[in-house]
C-alpha cells in the first residue's frame, strides 16, 4: 500500500509558483491497479517519484508498506562507466538477489548480446531503456511504477518479450501508471484518477477519470 497523508508538494519556476500537490490525500491499495491522468507539465513524474521516495513532499506524509519499485525508465543507481553486466549484479546485492540470476535475466531481456559486456554510457537511448526495463522485471515487486507506459523503443521483439513479462507480473502484482493519454492506461488498471489544481481526483473506473479529463481539456 502507499497512502498519502495531506501531502503538499510545489516548485518555483523563476517566475510564479507551480503546485503539484496541494494537502492532498488519496491511498494505492494492493491488488487495485491505478491509472493516473494528467496533461504535461502538471507533475505527473514528481508523483511518481514522491511515491518511489526518490522526491520528498513539502508537508505531510507518504507511508509506504509494500516492496515499491523505482519508476520505469529511471536510471538511478546504474554507473555509466560500468558495464550492464557489472551494473546488474551490482543492483542484485544491493536488493538482496543472486548475482547469477539478475546478470542471466537481464541478458536475456534485453538482447544487448555483446553490447551487454560494454558501459552503460556508450549505450544509446533505446538501449539504455531495455537495461533498465530488464532490471525492473527481474526484481519482485508489490506495486509497479510506470511513467508514461512502456519505454520507448524501436526493437518489436524486446518491446513484445517485456510487454508479456510484465503483464505476468500484474497478475500478481499492482501497477501505478502516470499518462496523459487514457489509451496508456486500458491494458493495466480498472480504477483510474485525474491529477487537477494539486488534488488526486479518485474513480472507480478508467472511464469516470476519462469524462473529467477529456472535459478539463475542452474547457483549457
Amino acid at each position: 500500500m502507499i497512502e498519502f497523508r495531506n501531502v503538499s508538494k510545489s516548485y518555483w519556476t523563476g517566475e510564479r509558483r507551480k503546485v503539484i500537490l496541494d494537502r492532498a490525500s488519496f491511498r494505492v491499495e494492493l491488488g487495485n491497479s491505478l491509472g493516473i491522468l494528467a496533461p504535461n507539465g502538471t507533475g505527473k513524474t514528481t508523483l511518481i517519484n514522491m511515491m518511489a521516495g526518490l522526491e520528498k513532499p513539502d508537508e505531510g506524509d507518504i507511508l509506504r508498506r509494500s516492496r515499491i519499485s523505482f519508476p520505469l525508465g529511471f536510471m538511478g543507481g546504474i554507473v555509466g562507466r560500468l558495464t550492464a553486466m557489472e551494473n546488474a549484479r551490482y543492483i542484485a546485492r544491493l536488493y538482496g538477489k543472486d548475482p547469477d540470476y539478475l546478470e542471466a535475466f537481464c541478458r536475456w531481456v534485453c538482447g544487448l548480446e555483446e553490447y551487454f559486456d560494454m558501459p552503460v554510457g556508450t549505450y544509446s537511448a533505446g538501449m539504455r531503456a531495455r537495461f533498465s526495463f530488464s532490471l525492473l522485471l527481474a526484481l519482485d515487486f508489490d506495486i509497479y511504477l510506470i511513467d508514461e507506459g512502456m519505454p520507448a523503443t524501436t526493437d518489436a521483439a524486446f518491446n513484445k518479450k517485456a510487454g508479456h513479462i510484465l503483464r505476468e507480473r500484474l497478475k500478481t502484482a499492482t501497477v501505478v501508471i502516470v499518462s496523459h493519454q487514457a489509451s496508456t492506461l486500458e491494458k493495466f488498471c480498472r480504477s483510474a484518477a485525474v491529477l487537477k489544481d494539486g488534488q488526486l481526483i479518485m474513480f472507480d473506473t478508467l472511464e469516470e477519470a476519462k469524462e473529467l479529463y477529456d472535459y478539463e481539456a475542452q474547457s483549457a
